[in-house]
């Protein structure tokens, strides 16, 4: 039987009353109260507290009280511009994937209209063949063709070199963003993520996996 802490699973919806005494056995308040401590004590910096109040107070932001109940009022491109301003922050990354490039054009013109001074790196920066990472001919996108291979540490490291006060993540692909995650200096935010097959927004995938995606909740064995 798994022991592990399964939120997701969660019935009872503790953490966002103060009954703990409720909690399952496999709740994070019964089985993590070290690592609960410990994450406390990060909040105690005030560069991190500064962050994350901030980022508490644009949450709060984002909804109108009507009185025919709360409603949301900003789409998340607006919560980056205005968290950004929040912070202080002056100058902004882009890290975007080469299929998103007239987006990217357009998200820059948004964050430069409001104030920022903008850089973007696409992920095929550099240009350096999918051969130099063992790639080979028969599993490029496009076999028989110059191929560049996604760059994400280059990235980063370009985006480090600019000095930038905060990332944005556009569309990288799944693997490609956890490099750029793993290298990157400045605190980084995702705009969107890659979804070839519903336009950029995966959670499709999670509201028809039980009916026309349904082939999503196959049962699978992982290799051994």
């Amino acid at each position: 039987m798994k022991t592990g802490i399964m939120c997701a699973k969660c019935t009872k919806v503790v953490c966002s009353t103060e009954k703990f005494r409720n909690a399952l056995d496999t709740c994070p308040y019964k089985m993590k109260q070290d690592a609960i401590k410990q994450a406390l004590s990060e909040y105690e910096k005030p560069e991190i507290k500064e962050f994350a109040r901030q980022a508490s107070i644009q949450e709060a932001e984002c909804y109108l009280r009507l009185p025919e109940g709360m409603t949301p009022r900003h789409p998340r491109v607006e919560e980056v511009a205005q968290f950004a301003k929040k912070m202080g922050y002056r100058k902004l990354g882009i890290a975007f994937c080469d299929g998103l490039r007239e987006e990217a054009k357009i998200l820059t013109d948004i964050l430069e209209r409001r104030g920022f001074d903008v850089v973007s790196v696409c992920c095929q920066v550099g240009s350096v063949p999918k051969e130099s990472i063992g790639v080979q001919d028969n599993q490029k996108v496009n076999p028989g063709r110059y191929e560049p291979m996604c760059n994400p540490i280059a990235q980063a490291v370009i985006l480090n070199d600019e000095v930038t006060d905060f990332n944005i993540v556009f569309g990288l692909c799944v693997g490609h963003d956890s490099l750029f995650f793993k290298y990157v200096q400045a605190p980084t935010t995702t705009l969107a993520v890659k979804d070839r097959v519903f336009g950029h927004n995966p959670v499709a995938g999670l509201y028809t996996s039980r009916s026309y995606y349904r082939k999503l909740r196959r049962l699978d064995e992982l290799d051994s």
